[in-house]
């Protein structure tokens, strides 16, 4: 595996932004989900942050493709940790870094990303097949034209292009990360403003994503009912939250609601994971 010092400039900058959005995603308070202060689902903050550390170098290799950048991330991953903590977000921080190493001058970050996208190829769906098989051996639950157990006939971009009628991360890769550069965009924003915190921000977004739609990981475990039980409570901690005046009051509707989910092991590792991305595609926008 390479060492960070060896890296590139432009690659080592990449990798600190995975870095501190893996870091961030756990300094922040997700209920359900896994952070410093409440680890779950078997799982540990420290897991995402060794994780994050072991792939962050592979997610940066210009001299890689998409598809094999996701397979050497997973793979190191795997090699550091007994779990899968980060397929998601590997899925979908590298097409978000191999736009930003590839943006032309007067080219935003979403532009250079429908061209990424637009090139995927048959060999990068390969990987990428390889690396969900390595990272989560019963696949992605649904069934697919495209089983990622066996080889691909069509490119990484339309095999997610179907898979988004269910997924919601393959659904980024289908609408060039609409819900990313939209209402994720907005609610980090917002997020920042009103608590002035990178925390606290990330913590609105995931729970923005939370109440939007059903979450695909608890959907795909769960099914539709359950799924859209979370996407309730998720709101009515929302409607909660709005009357907070300090964020110590608003730990308390978040702690509630953490407890009542991890109660009955329901993690919504989407909504997490599209929050982790969001972090990312501003810090690549904005530095």
């Amino acid at each position: 595996m390479n060492s960070p010092m060896a890296l590139q400039p432009d690659i080592l900058a990449a990798s600190d932004a995975f870095r501190a959005a893996c870091e961030l995603d756990v300094l922040a308070f997700k209920p359900g989900n896994v952070s410093m202060d409440s680890p779950g689902h078997g799982m540990t903050a420290q897991d995402f942050v060794v994780s994050a550390r072991v792939a962050a170098p592979h997610v940066a290799d210009r001299m890689l493709g998409v598809g094999e950048r996701v397979y050497r991330a997973i793979e190191a991953t795997r090699q550091a940790v007994a779990c899968n903590t980060n397929l998601g977000i590997v899925l979908l921080a590298v097409p978000l870094i191999h736009a930003a190493q590839h943006r032309l001058p007067g080219e935003t970050l979403a532009q250079r990303l429908y061209l990424s996208l637009s090139g995927l190829t048959q060999e990068d769906a390969d990987w990428v097949y390889r690396a969900i098989c390595l990272a989560a051996p019963g696949g992605l639950g649904e069934p697919t034209r495209h089983d990622v157990h066996t080889t691909p006939t069509v490119t990484l971009l339309v095999a997610m292009q179907e898979a988004a009628r269910w997924d919601r991360i393959a659904h980024q890769y289908a609408s060039t990360y609409a819900d990313i550069f939209g209402m994720g965009m907005v609610r980090l924003r917002q997020g920042r403003a009103r608590w002035g915190g990178e925390a606290e921000a990330v913590t609105t977004v995931y729970l923005g994503y939370l109440a939007d739609f059903p979450d695909s990981h608890v959907l795909r475990k769960y099914g539709p009912d359950t799924a859209e039980q979370v996407r309730q409570m998720t709101r009515t901690c929302i409607a909660n939250i709005a009357r907070c005046s300090d964020w110590a009051d608003v730990r308390s509707h978040l702690e509630a609601l953490d407890h009542e989910l991890k109660l009955t092991s329901i993690n919504p590792g989407t909504s997490a994971d599209l929050t982790v991305a969001t972090w990312l595609a501003d810090r690549l926008t904005h530095g």
